[in-house]
């Protein structure tokens, strides 16, 4: 399973930036802005949780740990350490007696979504819950697209989004295109396709839109963003679910 964008940044650092300074520094960035939207959703420690592609950093595992609870982080890179597990969620021994399960920009790039999601439910305690965090690249239209690229780092600092605007350049193809065409390239699903996957398995609790890009961009908050949404200039690309094993 391959996590984020682009395989450049490895699973937990979710494609953002291009050299590892940057892709470290967007990454905790990221993890800093989604916490408290997944700490929120998550029953009371000690509680048993996994996290599917934690990546090199170790994603949420160590904010977990710190917060009295009991965190396994599931990733082919992986740390090394006790809380975590080297290998790709679907094929890795199960763990069992779960109580939350956490998937943060995971889902959208793995291989078989249907199996990961069964497993992931064979994995839960009954009533256990499932917290995702993902991106709806069907919303980055064009709009959205020039919103970002007019606030990317210099070019040395360059990473995905800098790799899609000179793509596209070179493609002379309208953005619509160009975007499908990269999807399809990179296999990544769309975030209604598993949310009606999610909805078969799970009784949904919580769906909320917000903002997914700012971590890669230069000088601009999540707030911004938000705000950007809010005002109607771009759209939201990112996608809070909740559910609960049935």
């Amino acid at each position: 399973m391959t996590v984020g964008f682009d395989a450049g940044c490895g699973a937990a650092l979710a494609g953002f930036g291009a050299g590892q300074g940057e892709c470290v520094k967007a990454a905790q960035r990221w993890l800093a802005a989604v916490w408290p939207v997944v700490q929120g959703r998550l029953p009371a420690p000690p509680a048993r949780i996994v996290e599917i592609g934690c990546g090199p950093l170790g994603g949420f595992v160590p904010m977990l740990r710190s917060s009295g609870y009991e965190p396994i982080g599931i990733d082919p890179k992986a740390p090394a350490g006790d809380d975590y597990r080297r290998g790709a969620f679907e094929e890795i021994d199960r763990v069992h007696g779960v109580d939350a399960v956490v998937a943060s920009a995971s889902l959208h790039h793995v291989v078989d979504p249907v199996a990961v999601i069964e497993r992931v439910a064979a994995t839960l305690v009954d009533g256990g819950a499932l917290v995702v965090v993902e991106w709806d690249w069907e919303e980055f239209d064009e709009a959205t697209a020039d919103w970002c690229f007019h606030r990317l780092r210099p070019d040395e600092d360059a990473g995905w989004l800098h790799r899609r605007r000179d793509e596209w350049v070179a493609s002379g193809q309208p953005w619509s295109v160009y975007l499908r065409a990269w999807t399809q390239a990179e296999r990544l699903h769309a975030a209604e396709t598993l949310l009606h996957l999610l909805d078969e398995r799970f009784d949904r609790e919580h769906l909320a839109r917000g903002p997914y890009l700012f971590p890669d961009l230069a000088q601009t908050s999540e707030e911004d963003e938000r705000a950007a949404i809010e005002a109607g200039r771009i759209r939201a690309t990112r996608v809070d679910y909740v559910g609960r094993r049935r």
